[in-house]
């Protein structure tokens, strides 16, 4: 049985459970799931026996451990691990073992969480599918021959499996919250400044954030209490930590099918139209919105951001594989007045946004356009039987909500006609990840899922 990583904590901290147990418990885990899913990539059982032996030492000396005692967490390989080798799943840095750790790194082991080792992501997190040049595809634990999604499949698919309790990954268009649709967990894309990150050569960037993902919507909310905290050298404000609540005031929801215009599989629909549906304690409106202007404001200002996030490696583009690096040239073709077209368009999306919020309090719509596809395909060919107009078009969904910088977090909605997960999307004004979370929670009671074994 999977334990949440708010169980795993509570226990440790009393001396009911030992860290140290909770870590053999998953390490065999590992062992026998990983070689066939390939989530974890660089294993650290030794600093993770480590840590969880000094949690039981102070334990069993009456001192206080912190809110993550004991929980098993897996890093994504593109955040810094001091000691510990962070490649960005790049041949560039394939070798590269840094010397300090990230600030949220930094905020799960000052809580004593455990790091169990770094989970896999396309090159530079770059893709919806995890596959790399250095250690290969991770697979979906729901069925082998499956994409997790991306870029934090290694963190969806490992909790999928029981690997860890806890994952920290990346999210600019919906690394986040697209594998946790396809592996059935909770991730979410929290506001940005919320969770401060460095090192960051881009620290005024409010595109990307690291944020948490887990199986259930409690133990994000205990991951967020972590990680959220104001830090003086991140220029980007924060309000600090959400108080999580377990059961919110009745909410005014309104329910969007396809709010980017590209289409939306059936059975995704049905699936997260009728998890809407099961939110009777709020009032649920099914309406129409329109985001589908943010598509292409998001695309050219996703090259910007490429531009911009690998300044310091524009010379060494042969180096790298073909999807980042065609990223990149595109930002490099583009002109100031796309980029300045694309800024108008995401200011008159925000005011789209700000006067809904006005009426409604969340927005509920399907985190994808599609169910996971082979492994070995970089991106789904159509949507419904019809070809994409780009290839990012089935990450739409989630990418026109990164353009405005809301928060958004993927809840699972039930299965599809494969008895694959399908991931409802959660959004809310800036800073409202309380409420988006108690409603994540209602909908897990109301439509659980059971893991594969």
């Amino acid at each position: 049985m999977m334990m949440e990583a708010t169980e795993i904590a509570r226990l440790v901290a009393a001396g009911e459970l030992r860290a140290e147990d909770v870590l053999s418990d998953h390490l065999a885990r590992i062992d026998a799931t990983n070689p066939g899913i390939n989530a974890i990539v660089t294993l650290t059982p030794e600093l993770a026996l480590e840590a969880a032996r000094d949690i039981d030492r102070r334990v069993a000396g009456g001192d206080t451990v912190g809110p993550l005692a004991g929980v098993p967490v897996g890093i994504k390989d593109i955040i810094e691990t001091a000691g510990i080798r962070t490649t960005y799943a790049s041949p560039l840095f394939k070798d590269n073992v840094p010397d300090e750790d990230a600030l949220t790194v930094q905020r799960i082991k000052a809580a004593d969480g455990v790091i169990v080792g770094k989970t896999n992501t396309p090159e530079f997190a770059t893709g919806g599918n995890t596959n790399n040049a250095i250690f290969g595809a991770t697979r979906n634990p729901w069925n082998t021959d499956l994409t997790p999604g991306g870029s934090t499949g290694g963190g969806a698919a490992g909790l999928a499996a029981g690997m860890f309790a806890l994952a920290l990954g990346t999210d600019l268009g919906g690394s986040l919250r697209l594998p946790a649709a396809f592996c059935g967990v909770v991730g979410i894309r929290q506001t940005p400044g919320l969770v401060p990150f460095a090192p960051n050569p881009t620290p005024f960037d409010l595109f990307e954030v690291q944020g948490p993902m887990a199986r259930t919507a409690g133990d994000v909310a205990l991951a967020l209490s972590v990680l959220a905290a104001p830090d003086a050298g991140f220029p980007v404000g924060s309000h600090g930590s959400p108080e999580f609540e377990p059961k919110t005031a009745p909410l005014r929801i309104g329910y969007v099918e396809d709010i980017s215009g590209v289409g939306i599989e059936a059975d995704i629909a049905a699936a997260c139209g009728a998890a809407a549906g099961a939110l009777t304690r709020h009032q649920v409106e099914e309406l129409e919105l329109d985001l589908s202007e943010g598509r292409d404001a998001f695309t050219t200002l996703r090259g910007q951001w490429m531009v911009n996030k690998h300044l310091a490696n524009l010379d060494r583009l042969d180096k790298m594989g073909d999807n980042l690096a065609g990223n990149i040239r595109s930002g490099l073709s583009q002109t100031p007045t796309d980029i300045a077209k694309a800024e108008a368009t995401r200011g008159k999306l925000w005011g789209v946004m700000a006067n809904y919020f006005t009426r409604f309090d969340l927005l509920a719509t399907p985190v994808t356009a599609v169910s996971p596809f082979p492994w070995q395909q970089n991106y789904p060919e159509t949507i419904n039987g019809a070809p994409m107009q780009t290839y990012i078009d089935w990450i739409a969904p989630t990418f026109v909500i990164s353009l405005l910088g809301l928060p958004a977090l993927s809840v699972p909605a039930g299965l599809n006609q494969d008895g694959l997960p399908v991931g409802l999307q959660i959004i809310g004004p800036r800073y409202s990840e309380a409420a988006m979370l108690a409603v994540a929670a209602e909908i897990q009671d109301a439509i659980p899922i059971a893991f594969p074994q």
